[in-house]
């Protein structure tokens, strides 16, 4: 929706579909945005939506007036970005009929499937990627090596990898009958490049397959692999669903000790002793 008041140019790039602030953040950098015919490498410039003129690489970009929202089923071997300069196959492959200029939201692996949104919302696709809103997102992954107890709560606890300290919120064995590989329900929420790879590897085992199945309260659902479905109001809101994992093993609260306070007996005269005391203060 276009305003009267100015804006930042990265905000005013992301409320036109074409990336998210991050995003737009690097096209500037990159020397890619013009306002008014000129080159902006400011990120903090602003910019006048009713008056000036912003172009993006050649194409000149509006805020657009309606913001949609998808799910996507990833198969693995496809790229989560626009496009490819090794012409690679991505995820707009599978969105050719869609006619708003739409990008995925976040990313998932080369290697991994499962669920991805895509939209034309830059300031949504903001609130879910940043680390600070710490959107959950679950995990199924087939993985080759002894899990044991230990390990899981290694996870739990939290370990180093490339980019930082990460933990999973939950993380738990899936049964199955497959006595070869083990499968672990994961969730974590700092969303770091191959972060569940690399915490598989410090618990020595290794990833067969990874599946995301849930952003937030939002699941994957019944979409086969290729396929996507546009998005409600009501779904889109339980993206932003907190997860509040139970313990695992609650323990009982002990019961403290009521300690009853005895109550000071006042000590009673007998008849003697009190006109013996009056007679003797006399």
């Amino acid at each position: 929706m276009v305003t009267q008041t100015k804006v930042r140019i990265n905000k005013y790039i992301a409320q036109s579909g074409v990336a998210s602030r991050r995003k737009a953040d690097e096209l500037i950098k990159d020397g890619q945005v013009r306002i008014n015919g000129q080159l902006v490498k400011d990120l903090g410039v602003l910019v006048d939506p009713s008056r000036d003129s912003v172009k993006v690489g050649r194409k000149l970009i509006k805020p657009v007036n309606k913001f949609v929202y998808y799910k996507f089923n990833k198969p693995t071997s496809v790229l989560s970005t626009v496009n490819d300069p090794e012409d690679r196959k991505t995820v707009m492959n599978y969105f050719m009929g869609i006619q708003e200029r739409i990008f995925p939201v976040g990313r998932l692996d080369w290697d991994s499937e499962g669920l991805l949104l895509l939209t034309n919302d830059g300031e949504f696709a903001q609130k879910v990627a940043h680390p600070s809103q710490k959107i959950p997102k679950t995990y199924l992954v087939k993985v080759a090596g002894n899990i044991t107890d230990q390990k899981l709560q290694k996870l739990r606890n939290g370990v180093t990898i490339p980019g930082g300290r990460v933990q999973a919120i939950l993380v738990e064995k899936v049964p199955n009958k497959d006595s070869k590989y083990q499968w672990l329900k994961i969730i974590i929420a700092e969303g770091k490049n191959r972060q569940i790879r690399y915490m598989m590897e410090k618990i020595d085992c290794d990833v067969k397959k990874l599946q995301r199945v849930a952003i937030g309260m939002l699941k994957l659902g019944k979409l086969k692999k290729g396929q996507y479905q546009q998005l409600s109001d009501e779904q889109v809101e339980k993206v932003f669903y907190k997860f509040k994992p139970q313990k695992l093993v609650q323990t009982p609260k002990r019961k403290k000790k009521v300690v009853k306070k005895k109550k000071k007996t006042q000590n009673v005269l007998s008849k003697k002793e009190f006109f013996k005391r009056i007679n003797k203060n006399k």
